[in-house]
């Protein structure tokens, strides 16, 4: 059939010996067969427009950040170096809290007060992952859907993809991005397992738990520890009933907080009522991250902590590669099962399973 009948006067005539579409394909050529555009991504346009404050971009940064592939590793590398002249004035604020204290309600409200108050806000939230796809099961733009319309404010839910605790590897690099767009506040929730807590401690200069009503009871299954890393208690949802409840309870963990090693030197931690429904108290928490921060950087130690963390940061990364690079040989994998197994039946202890797994090593080199 002739494409070209009745079509001469048309734009779309094509001309005889011309026998490809505009995209210099051939006619009928299926586009899954048809190359894709080279990845033409500019690292010093994308910083540039990082630093502009868009969202858009930042968001695409941080999706490079995140990626595993390699050239996108080494571009985003690229970005950070561009990007760190930049970082370094936000306050990083750490947010946990047990199973129910309501620390998405209690972000969303903090942050919508801030985002009024004029600080741009950007919300990191750590989501439990799918064991088997590694994705976000929930998605933190939807439980926050006030604090997503502010245009002050950026809310980036990530995948904890296994890695400890439920923090995704990548939580540090992104908050630097963050800073480098402007962002006053940076808030890292967590999902509250174990020693997520812990890991989310050594990348903040504020550490928050959330707790409920009902210190006595809490306590029995919270870890001493987790408190010892709190700067400040908020015991949530103090409204309607649970008020004067509330009340006692702030006085409970108040007396606890006295007996336990500051988690910061030279500032004392506090514990204090809110209600995100009732928006209230969220303004005293505010004032004491403030009266914290004066202090801390009055001792000097808001330097140091930071400097601290960046040096456990480089010491984390030099152990992580160095496991991937061990367990990156399948052979290695095989005596790794192999010594297992020995182990497990009796034939080996556990000490000798290692000794002879790095003699092995040395034999292989």
């Amino acid at each position: 059939m002739d494409k070209n009948k009745g079509m001469e006067d048309s734009a779309l005539f094509v001309m005889d010996g011309v026998e490809a579409t505009h995209d210099g394909m051939q006619y009928g050529t299926p586009k899954k067969f048809r190359k894709k555009k080279a990845d033409t991504l500019n690292v010093g346009e994308l910083a540039q427009q990082v630093r502009a404050g868009s969202r858009t971009h930042l968001s695409k940064a941080i999706t490079l950040i995140e990626s595993s592939n390699a050239t996108h590793k080494v571009q985003a590398q690229e970005l950070l170096q561009e990007l760190l002249p930049h970082t370094g004035n936000s306050i990083r604020i750490g947010i946990t809290g047990v199973p129910g204290a309501g620390k998405s309600s209690f972000i969303e409200a903090f942050g919508t007060m801030l985002c009024d108050m004029g600080k741009r806000v950007a919300v990191l939230a750590i989501d439990p992952s799918s064991s088997l796809s590694g994705g976000s099961i929930l998605g933190d733009k939807t439980r926050m859907e006030e604090l997503v319309k502010k245009p002050s404010a950026f809310v980036r839910p990530s995948p904890s993809a296994g890695t400890l605790g439920g923090v995704h590897k990548k939580t540090r690099e992104t908050m630097l991005v963050c800073e480098a767009a402007g962002y006053d506040v940076i808030l890292i929730e967590t999902v509250g397992v174990g020693q997520s807590e812990t890991y989310v401690r050594g990348m903040v200069d504020f550490f928050l738990l959330l707790v409920l009503t009902g210190a006595g009871d809490e306590l029995q299954g919270m870890k001493k520890g987790i408190m010892e890393l709190a700067d400040a208690i908020v015991v949530h949802k103090a409204d309607g009933d649970n008020v004067r409840l509330a009340k006692k309870t702030v006085a409970e963990y108040k007396q606890i907080l006295h007996f336990l090693q500051p988690a910061t030197p030279g500032w004392m931690s506090t514990a204090m009522p809110v209600s995100s429904l009732e928006n209230r108290g969220l303004d005293k928490v505010w004032d004491t991250i403030g009266e914290f921060k004066q202090i801390v950087e009055a001792n000097h130690y808001w330097a140091t902590r930071r400097q601290q963390q960046t040096k456990e940061w480089f010491q984390s990364m030099i152990t992580d590669h160095l496991i991937d690079l061990f367990y990156g040989n399948p052979q290695r994998k095989a005596q790794v099962q192999q010594l297992e197994r020995q182990i497990l039946s009796g034939q080996l202890t556990v000490t000798q399973g290692v000794d002879r797994l790095f003699s092995e090593e040395q034999e292989d080199k």
